[in-house]
């Protein structure tokens, strides 16, 4: 499919923001009706979604031009594979967020619904859309809606956390803007695919700003995506987030993943001249650190939320080392991963709350304290979500981390990465299991009221459909891996994304109306 004939490719973007949009009327003026209206906002996100993905399967890329301009005019939105992808985990996710909220997050505090709605409209965008500075403009309504909804019922520690948060990623944004004011300068677009080409031909004198621009952007990435030494915000800012939140804001690290695997990619790959390469060997060490430095954040968590933040930062530097390495069979294993990490770090942010709940006073922290009431339930699913997590066999996190160490294994950064993720692997290991000993094994002081602070059917409903789409990926593992090692195989050819994106044509009128249009006076 090219052009915009076919409306389907922009419903992510336009159904949450119409959501978003009438929820803050409904709210107001038939509340009861709210829950209902996300409800059915968020499903048929989802319909769309997977809609879109068996569509991508086939290969080709789908291009849809808002406004009717021909390319590289206007603003066009690319589907793909991998953003096909992302986009449905970004509906699996949201609907498990939501039905969490159900017992009663979203009641705690005004707009959630509509903040809820703006967020997914900002993810969705930024993974569809072929144009930097469309780009930045779904940064942004994801960092408003983001800070709303960290800021919901959260109290003063929220607001401490969502300062830095928020100040950290405005720097990001002006750097983002300084980026995009260069490269317009320098090859007059910001289309990516006019972007990829004009690039490679740049003349000899615009070589050295063309640089400094790529590696603004590489910067601006590196910190949506809590890369070190930009990611110091992330953990205190996932600790203070409500629970609902945190299990969405897995996804916000992907984002930034995301933009640097398609930049890197499309505008910096073999064939892309005097930015050839830019950043690979950077982002690689950088990477391995940030992995490092997760693992180590998470040993010295004293919370079991600072454990699961940590590792959602160990998760991002384990995908930006692979993914600076760049070959077809390591990226595939990196998108496997990406989809396990980001499920996996999801539910452990929703189970933290019931079992927090139930130890009375002693909350999350990791040592002894009251019995958990529910221990047999909440115990069997902390079990999964920290196997899966920490890469234990035979669950969806040991199949992603053991296709990334096959496929780099003959390449010379394989030492690095496989010390780095092998050892992260371990710790994570030891602070999952010692964890789950403090709290459900080494309890202290009277058993809890047994109807007291029990997970509530909403709460077990989010919590089940992210453990059983964890389970799927593990039994699905096959077909899972086949399409991401087909998405990285489209994600390295460039050529084909160029191609489809500026050759897509503007819908055409039909003839009678183009006839009464030059009638008329």
């Amino acid at each position: 499919m090219s052009g915009g004939a076919d409306h389907l490719l922009v419903l992510p973007i336009v159904l949450p923001l119409a959501a978003g949009a009438l929820l803050l009327v409904v709210e107001r003026w038939w509340p009861r009706g709210e829950q209902a209206l996300a409800w059915a906002a968020t499903v048929g996100l989802a319909a769309v979604a997977f809609a879109l993905l068996g569509r991508a399967d086939s290969g080709a890329i789908a291009v849809y031009l808002l406004g009717n301009w021909p390319p590289p005019f206007g603003i066009a939105l690319a589907l793909d594979r991998l953003a096909a992808l992302l986009v449905a985990l970004t509906a699996a996710v949201a609907l498990a967020a939501l039905a969490f909220a159900g017992a009663g997050w979203a009641r705690r505090g005004p707009h959630f619904q509509a903040f809820f709605q703006f967020q997914l409209a900002g993810l969705n965008g930024a993974f569809l859309t072929a144009d930097l500075f469309n780009l930045f403009v779904f940064f942004e309504v994801l960092l408003i809606a983001s800070y709303a909804l960290l800021l919901h019922a959260g109290g003063g520690r929220a607001l401490r956390s969502g300062y830095h948060y928020v100040v950290i990623n405005l720097a990001g944004s002006s750097l983002f803007l300084i980026a995009a004011s260069l490269f317009y300068g320098l090859v007059g677009t910001l289309n990516l695919a006019d972007l990829a080409q004009k690039i490679a031909v740049a003349p000899a004198e615009n070589h050295a700003l063309l640089r400094i621009a790529g590696m603004l952007l590489l910067v601006v990435f590196a910190i949506k995506a809590a890369v070190l030494p930009l990611g110091f915000w992330l953990p205190e800012t996932y600790r203070a987030a409500p629970a609902p939140v945190a299990a969405l804001f897995a996804l916000m690290t992907k984002v930034g993943v995301y933009a640097i695997l398609r930049t890197t990619t499309l505008l910096f790959g073999e064939g892309a001249g005097p930015v050839a390469q830019l950043g690979a060997s950077t982002l690689f060490v950088l990477g391995i650190g940030t992995l490092a430095l997760g693992a180590l954040g998470a040993l010295a968590a004293v919370q079991l939320r600072g454990v699961v933040a940590s590792l959602v930062v160990v998760s991002a530097g384990t995908l930006v080392a692979t993914g600076a390495v760049a070959t077809g069979p390591a990226l595939g294993g990196a998108i496997y991963y990406l989809l396990h990490s980001t499920l996996a770090a999801a539910l452990l942010f929703l189970l933290v709350e019931p079992i927090a709940r139930q130890r009375g006073g002693v909350g999350d922290r990791l040592h002894s304290g009251a019995p958990v009431t529910q221990w047999t339930l909440l115990g069997l699913l902390y079990l999964v979500a920290a196997m899966a997590i920490a890469g234990l066999p035979p669950l969806s996190g040991f199949v992603g981390k053991l296709g990334i160490l096959a496929a780099t294994a003959p390449l010379p950064e394989a030492p690095a990465l496989w010390a780095a993720v092998l050892v992260s692997g371990l710790l994570a290991t030891i602070v999952l299991a010692r964890a789950g000993s403090r709290i459900f094994w080494k309890a202290q002081g009277a058993p809890p009221d047994a109807t007291a602070a029990r997970i509530l059917p909403a709460e077990l409903a989010g919590v089940g459909m992210l453990a059983c789409a964890l389970l799927l990926l593990a039994v699905f593992a096959g077909p899972a891996q086949r399409y991401a090692r087909a998405a990285a195989a489209q994600l390295l050819d460039p050529a084909a994304y160029v191609t489809a994106v500026l050759l897509a044509e503007p819908v055409r009128r039909p003839a009678r109306v183009s006839a009464r249009a030059e009638a008329s006076p």
